[in-house]
C-alpha cells in the first residue's frame, strides 16, 4: 500500500512513517507547498493530510482527489478539528493530534478493507445477475459509488451489512458446486425475506451478499439490523445441505465512507434433526 503524508509537522510525520514502513507500506512525506500536486499525481492509496492553517478545506480536498490517479482514502490529521468537519470536507476519516498510534493502525486497517471492497465491486470480470429480489454486483457497485460520492459531497453516512458463507470452499469440496450453489441460494432467499423494503441486497461473490442500508433514522439502526439478521439466520436450519456439515455464516457491518467494521457475528447453522 502506498501512503502519502502531507504535513508541515515533520516530527509527527516521521513518527507516522516509522510505524508504517516496518509493515511493508511505501510511505512518503511532503510539506504543503507549490509542488504538492506533482507529488500527489504519483498515485496513492492513502493520503494523510493536516490542512492547517487552511480555513476553507473543500476546494483543497477536491484538488487532491483530482490530482491523485487513484480513488485515495483520505485521513485528516488535526489538533483542532473533529471527525464531522473532516467528513463534510471530503475526508474518509479523522485522526486527532497528538496521534494515538493504535488508532492510526485501526484507520489503516479500515482503509485496506474499504479499498479491497472497492476494487472487488469495480471488477467487471465476474458479475452475478439480478434475480429474486437480489440485484447484480455491477448494479450494486453503482449504488456503492453513489454512497461514496454523497459522503464526499454532503458528509452522508451509509452502512453495508455483509453476509457470507465462510466454509463455502469446504462445502464445494464435500458436496460439489451444485449443492454449494443451492446453499448460497437458500441464504439469498432468507435475506430477501428478512430485509426491509428499503434495503438493497446484492450478491457480490458466490458465497457473499451485501445489504445496503441508506439514511438510518438513528445511530443504532444499522447495529440493530446486523443483530437482527444474525439472530434470524440462526433459525434458518434449511440452509445446510445435509445434517453432517454446518453452514458457517458470518455477518458484519461496515460504515461508509470510513470502512470501519463494528458488529460481527459468526455462527454455525445445522439442519434441524428429523
Amino acid at each position: 500500500m502506498k501512503i502519502l503524508i502531507i504535513d508541515n509537522d515533520i516530527a509527527a510525520s516521521n513518527l507516522l512513517k516509522s510505524r508504517l514502513l516496518p509493515m511493508g507500506h511505501v510511505v512518503e512525506i511532503i510539506e504543503k507547498n507549490d509542488d504538492m500536486d506533482k507529488a500527489i499525481s504519483d498515485g496513492w492509496d492513502v493520503i494523510m493530510f493536516d490542512p492547517s492553517p487552511l480555513t476553507t478545506l473543500r476546494p483543497t480536498i477536491l484538488g487532491i482527489r483530482r490530482a491523485n490517479r487513484r480513488n485515495a482514502y483520505l485521513i485528516m490529521l488535526s489538533k483542532t478539528l473533529e471527525f464531522q468537519e473532516a467528513l463534510t470536507s471530503g475526508f474518509n476519516d479523522f485522526l486527532a493530534k497528538p496521534i494515538d498510534m493504535n488508532s492510526m493502525l485501526d484507520k489503516i486497517d479500515h482503509a485496506v478493507t474499504l479499498i479491497a471492497i472497492q476494487r472487488h465491486l469495480n471488477d467487471d470480470k465476474i458479475d452475478f445477475p439480478s434475480a429474486g429480489g437480489v440485484i447484480a454486483k455491477s448494479a450494486f457497485n453503482q449504488l456503492f459509488l453513489a454512497c461514496m460520492d454523497r459522503a464526499d459531497r454532503y458528509g452522508e453516512i451509509a452502512h453495508i451489512v455483509f453476509i457470507s458463507i465462510d466454509n463455502y470452499p469446504e462445502i464445494v469440496a464435500e458436496a460439489g458446486s451444485y449443492e454449494a450453489n443451492l446453499v448460497s441460494a437458500k441464504l439469498a432467499h432468507h435475506l430477501v425475506r428478512l430485509r426491509r423494503q428499503s434495503d438493497i441486497i446484492s450478491q457480490i461473490k458466490e458465497n457473499e451478499y451485501a445489504l445496503l442500508l441508506l439514511r438510518p433514522m438513528t445511530e443504532s439502526e444499522p447495529l440493530e439490523a446486523a443483530h437482527r439478521f444474525a439472530e434470524a439466520l440462526c433459525k434458518c436450519t434449511d440452509i445446510p445441505f445435509d445434517q453432517k456439515m454446518s453452514a458457517n455464516i458470518r455477518v458484519f457491518l461496515m460504515r461508509l465512507p470510513t470502512g470501519e467494521t463494528g458488529v460481527e457475528h459468526r455462527m454455525a447453522i445445522y439442519q434441524a434433526p428429523l
